[in-house]
């Protein structure tokens, strides 16, 4: 899976193997090569997701200095 692969193409991809797959009219050599396919792009997908929510989890601060997000919780209490 090259790096070049953006988010939006590879779900795209994998939805369309999922639809193949939930039809049913694949022979099964094909099932498992779409299937094999649509591993490799979940987890593409998901190390994009796990990239992403690290990025967003650090913030800089004013003074430049990184810190750890502090998510706001609609003035809910959560003790």
């Amino acid at each position: 899976m090259g790096n070049e692969q953006k988010f939006a193409d590879a779900m795209q991809e994998l939805e369309e193997i999922v639809r193949k797959l939930e039809q049913g009219d694949v022979q099964l050599e094909e099932a498992i090569d779409l299937y094999k396919k649509g591993m490799e792009l979940s987890h593409f997908c998901h190390d994009k997701l796990q990239n992403a929510e690290k990025q967003l989890i650090s913030i800089v601060n004013e003074n430049g200095e990184k810190q750890n997000f502090q998510p706001i919780n609609n003035g809910v209490d959560n003790n």
